[in-house]
């Protein structure tokens, strides 16, 4: 188990009973804050269950402090703490914060069960352009204006996958994005995955009981190679959620909520 920094800046929301017998900690993905599992946590399956539920940004991302060390390892080390403090025996993490919970599992920071919204498990199935903006954001100068068109267009990219009703409130949130951390914070991701090559097998051998959730229209890709090893992984169950993209938890709030609520409860 690496050292964890020093990190007292988390941005957290909470809700349900203080004295639940279940806590879940929410990590978000990359660029968004906790706000986007807003829907999910007022879902009534949820809201009226006996769970607190503490959703935190992963520090860096939508404006909030970023730490020293933005590796994949240490902002496990750092989520890993946070749980234990927050007496947390549940992760849920989406995308990159998804990525997060599955290596506090693999690096030996958390022992609960992991929910595992739409996860990376290898380089190849990432988003095609966010690796090109990886690659053009190490060249001299034309890496920083590379970030910055990207961080400055993501949010008009995505407002119409968003819900309505909460669309700008969530679009604000995305524009808080600082291009340079991204540019830093997605390097180091990427290096995480070509390490590791796949994280099939770092899933697996970590012991971890694990939902992987995926929506049926998910744009991040799933090789037929990485589904039958996670499909022969004792400890881990697949999940497709129908009518759902890669923003799985608002595109069907109810539905992630429901599966939740069954993983901690039973």
């Amino acid at each position: 188990m690496s050292s964890t920094e020093e990190f007292l800046a988390w941005d957290i929301r909470e809700s349900g009973p203080a004295d639940a017998a279940h806590r879940v900690l929410l990590l978000p993905g990359a660029l968004c804050s906790t706000a986007f599992y807003d829907d999910m946590v007022a879902e009534p399956v949820l809201a009226t269950a006996p769970v607190r539920l503490v959703a935190a940004t992963v520090p860096g991302f939508a404006g909030t402090e970023a730490p020293q060390d933005v590796s994949m390892e240490n902002y496990a080390a750092l989520a890993g703490a946070l749980a234990a403090e927050r007496g947390c025996d549940v992760v849920v993490g989406h995308s990159f914060g998804a990525n997060i919970a599955l290596e506090m599992a693999a690096g030996g920071h958390f022992a609960g069960r992991l929910v595992l919204l739409s996860p990376t498990f290898s380089r190849p199935d990432e988003f095609k352009e966010l690796a090109v903006a990886d690659r053009l954001g190490q060249l001299p100068g034309i890496g920083s204006l590379t970030w910055s068109a990207l961080v400055r267009l993501t949010p008009r990219a995505m407002a119409k996958s968003l819900p309505e009703a909460h669309r700008d409130m969530l679009v604000a949130e995305l524009k808080k994005n600082d291009a340079a951390f991204c540019r830093r914070s997605v390097r180091h991701y990427f290096d995480y995955l070509d390490h590791h090559g796949s994280l099939v097998p770092r899933l697996r051998d970590s012991g971890a009981q694990a939902w992987v959730v995926r929506g049926d229209r998910d744009e991040i890709g799933l090789t037929d190679e990485e589904r039958a090893a996670l499909e022969a992984s004792p400890g881990v169950t697949l999940v497709t959620i129908p009518d759902a993209t890669h923003m799985v938890m608002t595109d069907q709030p109810a539905q992630v909520a429901e599966l939740l609520a069954q993983v901690v409860l039973g």
